[in-house]
């Protein structure tokens, strides 16, 4: 406690003799404050002597101190020390040692109130006053509130600020380890090429040779020798080619269009030696070990549902997908295809239902991440309404870049939520053969996928070229869209296997007497040729989707385009969501581990009548491959095997435009696994043929001129494999199958 100062404006007669007492150099006597501090407290000194020992204020009978008076009575209450109780005069002699230090601070507050107590009249007559000024600061001092407050924020501000350099530090650590896991795996991407370099320069070192100086009339007398890493005949053509001018050693490579030194084996195992147009195919260890393409085919069915049959509404039902193949290419579980390896993947699911629901049900094909989360549809095909219910055919395709985790599914939607709440609400026809099949290619094809949107039409049309935006793709550099958006464009030669279906409604009786044609072209060189047409039956006042797929080869600067083709007194809109009901779908393979086929139907020998299990036969359309065609002549399925030379995965699809009476039509793909049908011979003892797949199809809509059924399906082949389609009709009479448009197979072969 700070000592009380005395403020005296005004002279008093108390302080006059000591004022004298004191004096400065300018004559003016001034009063020590410790003097007048001392006189007081003690009344009874004068001139700075005072008795040692002071005598304390009574206190009461209870032993409380009495009450303050004066100016003790302004100060806090905590400021107020209580007095301890003295029952004798002496009390002031066990003080002793509080009597040397001086008084407390709480006795001098009481002597100063005792003070001015005695002094009633001091300001009053006098008109002098006296001002006490205290500095009070208590040893126990605490810090307020909100210095309180704002150390807690302090604290807590530092606690979130280590928590977040923890935090930074453990995402710098995974970071670094990650960089360092891209940095191994750049360190062996970099050993690779470096090898397959120095396999180069060595293999240029013995290709460097100049077949035209050394081997005379290597081109004949007309023609002129161009030196290259082979050598190349100007005007050579796949006909002199086939008929040896290469000469020993060498074959013709159609896509250089140059003659190349035949691939040496180095003991490896041979597949197919060198020909005049293919070069010579090794099997090493290393080739065995790693797959370049896989196929996998399943069960699908409607969940919890004895045979196959869901009663009542429904706005969205999950399609049971069950496992034939191989659990290390894909896996089902609850229901769903779980994938197990990086790679590119072709889905196809051949359906046949029948439902009960007003306006159309959606087959959705789906693809959603390891968790289920940042799904999107690859597919969706819409089911029309029918007012005679029938089995409907669905064909539902999708193409997607996959890795470990990802998840495939199927679902049934319900467009209004209406449907016909009798036994046989929705019926999912159980086919023979596996309805769904997948094909997988390796990163290592240097395949590339695509998928592209088609733009949303508000008017009414009769023929449409669709427009489309990218929303999806592996490589742009070598498939994309041209500059009108109306084609897909390719940068490099190879194979390419597609798929576009388009979502409309259509008005109009025209709809369904003629119906729909869906045609694709190739454009190469400013010239368009037409590539395929598929056939759909057309509704009136209803929607329904139209879709076609096949396969083709393709140049650099070639391109794909589409037009849908409606009756003239038939008004048709076109439609186009997220949901992938206006999708295009396509990759593309290179030429050198792919090939292609078409065919269409032969106009002899086709089924008729009664048809029970009548093969198909076909005319093959196409240029012939190394790798597969059709039997000719000689052989005893001539026209009607297809067979393969060379191990690899394929992707087939069969579309027929027929008119029948049938109340089923079912077509059924079989295999037989012998090499007896490449030879022409019989099929052998004991081996029936596989079933492969099957697609079903119903009575056809009411006041339509033809039906139209279709399937496509992915499947391994080896060296002999033979594959063949066989027609069925139930109660019923098959009345023509066109083989002129609308009919007609195609296939993709993968190394």
């Amino acid at each position: 406690l700070a000592p009380y100062t005395i403020i005296h404006p005004h002279q008093h007669e108390g302080f006059t003799q000591q004022q004298h007492q004191q004096g400065g150099s300018d004559g003016t006597r001034r009063t020590n404050p410790r003097t007048i501090t001392a006189e007081v407290f003690h009344p009874g000194c004068a001139g700075g002597t005072c008795p040692s020992t002071v005598s304390q204020q009574p206190t009461g009978d209870d032993g409380s101190a009495r009450e303050c008076k004066g100016i003790g009575c302004k100060l806090p209450s905590r400021m107020r020390q209580k007095q301890k109780p003295c029952g004798r005069e002496g009390c002031s002699a066990h003080a002793g040692d509080d009597a040397s230090r001086g008084p407390s601070p709480v006795h001098v507050t009481d002597r100063a109130a005792q003070y001015l107590d005695e002094v009633p009249d001091f300001g009053s007559e006098r008109g002098a006053w006296i001002q006490l000024a205290c500095d009070i600061k208590p040893s126990n001092e605490l810090p307020s509130e909100d210095a309180l407050v704002l150390q807690l924020q302090l604290s807590k501000s530092q606690e979130r600020l280590v928590e977040a350099l923890r935090g930074q530090q453990d995402e710098i650590k995974q970071l670094q380890r990650l960089l360092s896991e891209q940095q191994a795996a750049l360190v062996s991407q970099q050993r690779e090429i470096l090898q397959q370099q120095k396999r180069m320069y060595e293999q240029m070192e013995q290709q460097d040779r100049d077949e035209c100086l050394e081997i005379t009339g290597m081109c004949g007398d007309q023609q002129k020798c161009l030196n290259t890493p082979g050598f190349r005949c100007q005007g050579m053509t796949i006909r002199d080619a086939s008929s040896g001018m290469c000469g020993h050693g060498y074959f013709y490579n159609s896509d250089m269009e140059e003659c190349q030194a035949c691939n040496e084996c180095d003991g490896e195992p041979v597949v197919s030696p060198c020909t005049f147009v293919t070069d010579t195919l090794c099997t090493g260890p290393a080739a065995e070990a790693s797959e370049l393409s896989l196929s996998w085919a399943g069960d699908v069915s409607l969940q919890g549902s004895k045979g196959h049959v869901l009663a009542g509404a429904f706005s969205s039902v999950q399609l049971h997908i069950q496992g034939r193949g191989d659990a290390g290419l894909v896996s089902a579980e609850k229901g769903h295809l779980v994938l197990r390896q990086h790679g590119l993947v072709w889905v196809d699911g051949s359906l046949a239902l029948s439902h009960g629901c007003r306006s159309f049900v959606q087959v959705c094909l789906r693809l959603n991440n390891s968790d289920g989360s940042e799904g999107r549809d690859l597919s969706g095909v819409r089911v029309e309404q029918q007012e005679r219910r029938s089995l409907q055919s669905v064909s539902v395709s999708g193409v997607a870049e996959v890795a470990p985790g990802h998840i495939i599914s199927l679902f049934l939607r319900s467009a209004t939520h209406q449907c016909n709440q009798s036994s046989e609400g929705l019926q999912l026809y159980d086919a023979s053969a596996a309805p769904l099949s997948l094909l997988w290619l390796s990163h290592d094809t240097g395949a590339v996928a695509m998928t592209a949107q088609a733009l949303v039409s508000a008017h009414y049309h009769t023929n449409y070229h669709p427009a489309f935006h990218t929303t999806s793709t592996s490589d742009p550099y070598i498939v994309g869209l041209t500059h009108d958006s109306r084609g897909i464009r390719f940068a490099e030669s190879g194979t390419v296997r597609f798929v576009f279906q388009q979502a409309l409604y259509s008005m109009g009786q025209a709809c369904v007497s003629e119906g729909f044609q869906l045609a694709a072209y190739l454009n190469q060189n400013g010239t368009s040729a037409e590539l395929f047409r598929v056939f759909k039956p057309g509704v009136h006042y209803r929607d329904t989707s139209i879709s076609i797929s096949g396969a083709t080869k393709v140049s650099p600067g070639d391109a794909i385009d589409f037009e849908i083709l409606s009756p003239a007194q038939c008004n048709v809109r076109f439609f186009g969501d997220g949901s992938g009901i206006s999708l295009l779908s396509l990759f593309w393979v290179p030429a050198a581990i792919s090939s292609f086929l078409t065919a269409s139907v032969a106009n002899s020998g086709l089924p008729s009548g009664a048809v029970r299990n009548k093969p198909l036969f076909f005319h093959q359309t196409s240029p012939r491959v190394s790798q597969m065609g059709l039997l000719g002549k000689g052989s005893l399925n001539v026209r009607r095997d297809f067979v393969f030379r060379e191990s690899g995965t394929v992707s087939m699809t069969l579309d027929l435009k027929l008119i029948h009476s049938c109340n089923l039509v079912k077509v059924t793909l079989l295999m037989r696994r012998d090499s007896e049908g490449s030879r022409g011979g019989h099929e052998a003892e004991g081996l029936r043929p596989v079933h492969l797949a099957q697609q079903s199809a119903g009575q056809m809509l009411e006041g339509s001129q033809w039906a139209s059924v279709s399937f496509r399906t992915s499947f391994q082949v080896y060296n002999g494999t033979a594959v063949f389609f066989l027609l069925d009709c139930v109660r019923g009479r098959v009345n023509q199958i066109s083989h002129q448009t609308g009919s007609g197979v195609s296939v993709l072969w993968v190394a």
